[in-house]
């Protein structure tokens, strides 16, 4: 779909990264965003599945807001700060960020948008299923493996490869 933003029409692409803990998800994205930060306007989402991530600290103002159950907005001159206390479906986080012109989910792995995989040591077959490429390192003989030819194998170091890649065959959204 497509926003406009001052008259202009702006197109945004989405592409997703999944794989096991401890693979690098977290690590790639970072590198990626830091190269394409110096072109384009990058968002990132990331899944937390058990709940696990803390974004404030017991005892300031803004987590004694959070822990009202409310929706909960920080702002300050070099940010702003969304606090919710309900689940967000990729729209609705797609909505509030508005502004973008590349969207980097880590996980989410229903989600129909374009997924590379990431594996380090060994590749997990079931990853395979829902990801249109993979990234790995040398700690990986891909001979080993009886990858679908559908799967493009990408170089986890080579953040090149992989943003063409990602130019190639990222989702509008």
């Amino acid at each position: 779909m497509d926003n406009f933003f001052k008259g202009i029409t702006v197109k945004r692409y989405a592409v997703a990264f999944t794989g096991p803990s401890g693979s690098g998800k977290t690590t790639l994205i970072q590198k990626l965003a830091i190269k394409l930060i110096q072109t384009k306007k990058v968002a990132i989402i990331k899944h937390d599945p058990k709940d696990k991530a803390t974004f404030d600290t017991e005892g300031k103002d803004s987590y004694k807001f959070s822990q009202t159950g409310a929706e909960v907005v920080v702002t300050s001159p070099n940010k702003t700060t969304y606090l919710s206390q309900r689940e967000k479906s990729i729209e609705d986080i797609i909505d509030m960020i508005k502004e973008f012109d590349i969207l980097l989910v880590e996980g989410l792995k229903t989600l129909p948008l374009p997924r590379i995989a990431i594996f380090r040591g060994a590749i997990e077959l079931d990853y395979l299923d829902c990801s249109e490429a993979i990234a790995i390192d040398d700690s990986i003989n891909i001979d080993d493996y009886n990858i679908p030819s559908y799967i493009d194998i990408l170089d986890l170091n080579n953040t090149t490869q992989i943003i063409e890649w990602i130019e190639k065959n990222a989702k509008e959204v």
